[in-house]
């Protein structure tokens, strides 16, 4: 299965550069959302626009598979990319500026697709995780009982990208998911929840 990541945005608000390659812990945050993709198992494609060419520079350098979107918007740009890539399959759709992203959660969200038998798959976390979002207040629904917020994740079908997908939703009680980054704030609670695991690694 491939994952889609949307990379088009200019990140106006963090003006530190385009968004996907704003550094987090010392690495493009894109980087993490590719890794952890790749490490589940699924082929990390990126969606790109004319607000990141050097975003599209950093993917060809890094030998990831890009797509040049023309920028029309978040939706617009993922059902062109998934038409021009031909994608007749189910296909991870993710954003970019979740750094936190593990290769766990990702195959949590398959496994769960996998058993579901709908067409498509959305995933929630509880809104009480969430303290920044994309352009104002975050869009809330009541999931499982608990009032919850989108994480910018899904499952989609390639060949109904256009239409109405019937559903799995997913609530994922993870604060990683919850941190999007689109201050600056944002960017320097990504990198305190990425210490303890950056250290792991070196033990």
């Amino acid at each position: 299965m491939r994952a889609l990541i949307m990379a088009g945005g200019s990140g106006s608000r963090l003006n530190l550069g385009e968004k996907p390659l704003i550094l987090v812990g010392g690495r493009p945050m894109i980087s993490y959302v590719i890794d952890a993709f790749s490490a589940a198992g699924f082929e990390p494609v990126v969606a790109a626009s004319l607000s990141t060419p050097m975003t599209i520079n950093w993917c060809r350098a890094q030998g990831v598979t890009v797509f040049k979107a023309e920028g029309a918007g978040y939706v617009e740009d993922m059902i062109s990319a998934v038409r021009v890539l031909d994608e007749r399959h189910p296909l991870f759709i993710s954003v970019a500026d979740i750094p936190c992203i593990t290769p766990e959660i990702i195959r949590t969200i398959a496994e769960a697709y996998s058993f579901s038998g709908k067409d498509g798959c959305s995933t929630w976390i509880p809104a009480g995780l969430v303290t920044s979002c994309r352009g104002g207040m975050p869009y809330r629904k009541t999931i499982d009982g608990t009032e919850a917020c989108p994480a910018g994740i899904n499952i989609l079908r390639g060949d109904l990208i256009d239409q109405p997908q019937d559903e799995l939703q997913i609530l994922l009680n993870e604060p990683g998911l919850a941190l999007n980054v689109n201050t600056r704030a944002d960017r320097v609670r990504a990198e305190e929840f990425l210490k303890p695991k950056s250290s792991a690694r070196l033990e």
